[in-house]
């Protein structure tokens, strides 16, 4: 047991405050005695953005516990909790509120021991990070300094210190092959393993996921497959063992795309069955791969270590310099980076040092050979399995910068969501904040703004000085680029003082959406939009402006790229390998930029004209709590299954779309005549393949649906009691779905002081000072806690076991009746489509309830009038019941075994399952 540190701690939940002085005894203290306390003197806190939530002070501030282990114990996962932190250190936890200041003493304490040890395997480095922290006042440097040693050795700057990437030759192309339908079973067999159950449906699955990999007849027309696979059937190494063995013969790369981080997680666990960590070469046969905006950006951060931060964002730096000489991939969202450093400080600190606009000058960074961005991208082109998310396998089909790299095989898990990622890759917005990104992209900082951005002339100032015609490309596209909107244009538009042709555009987009919405929005403080129909002749007029403006922007864009291809082709003496490299990002960036300005120039071209049937054209104010952040024009496909046909399908050789809910359980339907329709499969001159695998688990046993019907719509306390009785009587384990933030806060605010004295902690998105992931990290480790949540905990959320017990609906999930929605439900069968989304919504969400076989638990949704027909969502055999609350609190009391036990009628079989009314 270590020594507890001799320094007061303060804990703060919803059920009381708590503090311990250094040498003496617990005891419970006021709101404003612990404010005052904290204020005196330094105390011991575990998240104190958290601790300043509960107890109303944002101000708050202290010896955080989690800052001293991301120093201590960098890239170590941690969950925030006095529970995580005690398993993360290998202590006892406190069992209760009353005990947690006692623990941080013991915990702050091991934390030291650690620095003395000399087994500390994350030394290095430390006592230099400390020097500066010491400088910066962290108020953790004082307490730790005299326990850790100065090295013998002068410690190496970070920057010298990582690895280099090195050059590779390009992969040849690979080798059609044929697999076997046996040898994809003996695949499979390796890897489950020896003695692992032989599941029939997950072995079917496997051959049939093995048929993309077949060599295409015809350009243009891939194999594509549809794949059903229910939960449990283990669909994740029923496509590695084919996919792994194709690697193997063909020598060939293949790509798995998801759509959220959790799936990339346990995807990268997974094929450590498949392939090993490094190949014999010191290579990695498996990377995972995300968009730029992920990535820590080591000019952004050199940046912020050389005085481009201040105050507490310059100590979150140097805890990031920490965490980056030990990252596996310098992946800042989703990797090995804790998801709650950056709300211990800001936000903006973690994006602010990551590439979040292109800004990227590639190899004109000095730091561009230890790159984590341009070592994934070049790890990605010699790997057996790239793991990435859907947007970006269809940025890099559609504008990636090697050709050769591009994706050909492709497995989409998570199949369900390629539609809504299609819809926003494939989208066009001119707005207010894309248009002045645009603006500092070409012309740079203005009047003294801090930062590394540079412009165009600064980037490509050597190239301007030695080609005539190209300086003069830059300086015209840098003089044009004035018409965009500059800083302050919210406050102009505000004021009516719009400066250049866009703003002047913009201020007629927010006149006329103002004057046109009726949606009740602008009393609320939602966002608002109107069609971009029959349109006042001022906005037309401007819109002609703007779009003159976009296209002298253009052009000179056009003529540097030329300029940049010819200095390429024939490149002077002083053009080095850097060099060429720079040049080529540079006109990679281009292409983007002038692709980007001939799209907004189309959308401008059609206001005022006749609409095009296959898009959907909208203006919008974008509000938040009443507060302008942006204004724009927008246009969706209709269908945006159709580009992603063309610019992802018929390139590609074979590509898979799997997910437990692809196809549609509509009563007297086809199941998958909505998958095809959501896979860009009907643009082919194809059919796509089909498999469905049902899934192994006894729903009919293992889980029941209540309908809850005596819960009015609209009322909030009558909602707010429901939750916290049904949470009591679950003891926890609940997951609250919610269709609107401001309801489910209103719902937080009303019960969690309840519960929290119960012993029954909840915690809530948009709430709690603490991101997603972390959120569901501290629901997954805590049986007793439960957690609200909007659509991002409706899918892509895997809590196996007791920490998930019940899942809990505000109301049946209806889509929102925005313009986009309209016209795309008006395009497929009215009501039907809604209908369809809807069963989609409540399959996902009732999928968060059963992850494995040993699983059990209740859905429950709180509808007085749930339509019927919409029950065929749930699997075949779940027992649905229509119920009270009353009612429905004793089967949640008694568990799912108690179902049977309940009086109910006679039972009518209505889709999914059994009706009990």
């Amino acid at each position: 047991m270590p020594s507890p540190l001799p320094l007061p701690a303060l804990h703060a939940s919803h059920s009381g405050n708590w503090l311990r002085p250094p040498n003496g005894s617990t005891g419970t203290v006021s709101k404003g005695d612990a404010i005052m306390a904290a204020a005196d003197t330094p105390v011991l806190l575990l998240n104190a953005p958290l601790v300043a939530s509960r107890l109303g002070y944002p101000d708050l501030s202290g010896l955080d516990l989690l800052e001293l282990f991301a120093f201590v114990h960098p890239a170590r996962f941690c969950v925030p909790t006095p529970r995580g932190l005690a398993e993360a250190l290998g202590l006892e936890e406190s069992g209760n509120d009353e005990g947690v200041p006692e623990f941080l003493q013991l915990a702050a304490g091991a934390l030291i021991e650690t620095c003395e040890s000399t087994e500390w395997r994350e030394r290095e480095g430390a006592w230099s990070s400390l020097q500066t922290l010491v400088r910066m006042r962290w108020p953790w440097a004082n307490v730790i300094t005299p326990h850790v040693a100065k090295p013998e050795k002068a410690e190496k700057w970070l920057f010298s210190k990582l690895p280099e990437w090195e050059e590779a030759p390009e992969r040849a192309a690979p080798r059609q092959v044929e697999l076997p339908s046996d040898a994809v079973e003996m695949q499979l067999d390796d890897l489950t393993g020896e003695g692992a159950e032989k599941r029939e449906g997950q072995r079917a699955y496997a051959k049939d996921a093995a048929r993309m990999f077949a060599p295409r007849d015809k350009r243009d027309l891939p194999h594509v497959l549809l794949a059903q696979a229910g939960t449990g059937i283990g669909k994740t190494l029923g496509y590695l063992a084919p996919a792994s063995l194709w690697s193997e013969a063909s020598q060939g790369t293949v790509w798995v795309s998801t759509f959220t981080k959790n799936l990339q997680r346990q995807l990268r666990q997974e094929s450590r069955r498949a392939w090993p960590e490094r190949r014999s070469d010191g290579s990695r046969p498996v990377v995972v791969r995300k968009g730029r905006e992920n990535y820590l950006c080591l000019l952004n951060l050199e940046d912020a270590l050389q005085g481009g931060f201040s105050g507490r964002p310059a100590i979150l730096a140097q805890l990031v310099a920490r965490w980056a000489a030990y990252s596996q991939d310098g992946d800042m969202i989703g990797g090995d980076l804790p998801g709650w450093l950056g709300t211990l400080f800001r936000k903006r600190g973690i994006t602010a040092l990551t590439d979040q606009r292109g800004e990227c000058v590639y190899a004109g960074c000095p730091h561009y050979r230890k790159c984590f961005i341009e070592r994934a991208a070049r790890a990605s082109a010699q790997a057996d399995l790239v793991i990435a998310n859907h947007a970006l396998v269809m940025v890099n089909a559609a504008r990636g910068r090697d050709h050769a790299q591009r994706p050909t095989r492709v497995i989409f898990d998570e199949g369900h969501h390629v539609f809504e990622a299609a819809d926003s890759t494939f989208a066009a917005v001119l707005s207010g904040q894309e248009a002045i990104e645009l603006r500092r992209w070409i012309v740079g900082p203005e009047r003294g703004n801090r930062g590394r951005r540079r412009g165009l002339l600064a980037r490509l100032a050597d190239v301007a000085s030695y080609d005539e015609a190209g300086g003069k490309a830059v300086e015209a596209a840098v003089e044009a680029a004035h018409a965009l909107p500059s800083d302050g244009w919210l406050q102009r538009l505000n004021e009516n003082a719009p400066s250049g042709p866009l703003e002047a555009l913009l201020a007629q987009v927010r006149s006329v959406t103002y004057a046109r919405d009726e949606s009740g929005g602008q009393e609320a403080g939602y966002g608002i939009e109107t069609e971009a129909s029959g349109l006042p002749g001022e906005l037309i007029e401007a819109a002609g402006e703007a779009q003159a403006a976009l296209a002298a922007m253009r052009g000179p864009l056009i003529k540097l790229a030329t300029r940049l291809e010819a200095v390429i082709t024939d490149a002077p003496d002083w053009l080095d390998g850097q060099g060429r490299a720079r040049i080529e990002g540079a006109r990679h960036s281009l292409a983007w930029r002038i692709d980007l300005l001939a799209a907004w120039e189309s959308l401008l071209d059609r206001l005022g004209g006749p609409a095009d049937p296959e898009f959907v054209d909208w203006l919008s104010v974008e509000r938040n709590d009443a507060r302008e952040f942006d204004i724009g024009i927008h246009r969706r496909w209709l269908d945006p299954m159709k580009p992603f046909a063309k610019v992802v399908l018929e390139p590609a050789h074979g590509v898979m779309l799997t997910s437990a809910t692809l196809t549609d359980r509509a009563p007297d339907a086809d199941p998958w005549e909505a998958a095809i329709a959501r896979s860009g499969a009907q643009y082919l001159d194809t059919q796509p393949l089909l498999s469905a695998a049902d899934s192994p688990f006894d729903y009919a046993s293992r889980a029941e649906v209540l309908i809850v019907t005596d819960i009015r719509k609209g009322d909030l306390p009558a909602l707010a009691g429901a939750y916290a009785r049904l949470i009591e009587a679950a003891q926890g384990g609940v997951l609250g779905l919610f269709t609107a933030i401001r309801r489910m806060r209103a719902v937080h605010g009303r019960i969690a002081d309840r519960l929290a004295r119960a012993g029954l902690p909840l915690y809530a998105q948009h709430v709690d000072p603490i991101d997603t992931g972390t959120l569901v990290d501290i629901f997954r480790d805590d049986p007793r806690a439960s957690l609200l949540g909007t659509d991002a905990l409706r899918d892509g959320v895997d809590v196996p076991g007791e920490s998930l017990r019940c899942v809990v609906m505000e109301q049946v999930p209806w889509p929102r009746p925005d313009i986009l929605h309209k016209a795309r439900r008006a395009a497929n069968g009215g009501s039907a489509y809604d209908d369809r989304i809807i069963r989609a919504r409540l399959a996902q969400a009732f999928g968060r309830l059963i992850r494995s076989k040993d699983d059990a638990g209740q859905f429950i949704v709180l509808s007085p009038a749930f339509p019927s027909r919409l029950l065929s969502a749930f699997p075949p055999g779940t027992p649905v019941t229509r119920l009270t609350l009353e009612e429905a609190l004793k089967r949640v009391e008694q568990g799912v075994a108690g179902t049977s036990n309940s009086a109910s009628s006679a039972d009518e079989p209505v889709g999914g399952g059994s009706v009990e009314q």
